[in-house]
């Protein structure tokens, strides 16, 4: 068998990766889409689809579904929030709101790690530490379209109760998609 020739065994898991991230890119965007009326600013669900995915897909498919859903917008797919008002492709991933996209990208192996084997507390302290590596780079990415004197206030207070409020919601839905897979085995 050439080294270039998959198991059937290693294609399945292969192709249900592929599924998976495919089927979590458009979680991930429904997420996007949807606007939810909350104080101080309506609230989107893909930061709670990213950490569902991240905490119940594992670190690694869990990154491939944001890396999927970033690739789709990247190449002009409307996936993201506000779209296309706000741009598509790469010029809304360069935009304010660039940081926190990379932000997601990079929370979701650190939410999958931490949030392995978890009960439902355990992995809401995952999503926490996924989200202040969301927080940081997307604070870090709005010091360039933000003065230092406002960037608390245009990019972090007013996400804060709405982020922690979808925080508790995936943390339980993530440890009921676990109990549920627990049943079927």
């Amino acid at each position: 068998m050439s080294s270039l020739t998959l198991s059937p065994t290693r294609s399945a898991a292969l192709w249900r990766g592929l599924g998976l991230a495919l089927c979590g890119a458009a979680l991930i965007t429904l997420g996007a889409k949807v606007q939810v009326p909350f104080w101080p600013v309506p609230m989107t669900l893909h930061t709670l689809a990213v950490f569902v995915l991240a905490a119940t897909l594992g670190p690694r498919l869990g990154t491939a579904a944001v890396a999927t859903y970033l690739a789709a917008g990247a190449v002009g797919l409307p996936v993201f929030s506000g779209t296309p008002e706000r741009g598509i492709g790469l010029a809304y991933m360069v935009g304010p709101t660039g940081g926190y996209l990379l932000g997601y990208l990079l929370s979701a192996p650190v939410t999958g790690r931490l949030a392995r084997g978890r009960d439902w507390a355990g992995q809401a302290l995952a999503m926490l530490a996924g989200l202040a590596v969301v927080y940081a780079l997307g604070l870090l990415w709005l010091t360039r379209f933000v003065p230092p004197s406002g960037l608390i206030a245009a990019g972090f207070t007013p996400f804060l109760l709405g982020d922690l409020i979808k925080l508790a919601i995936a943390s339980g839905l993530a440890a009921g998609l676990h109990r549920l897979g627990e049943r079927a085995q």
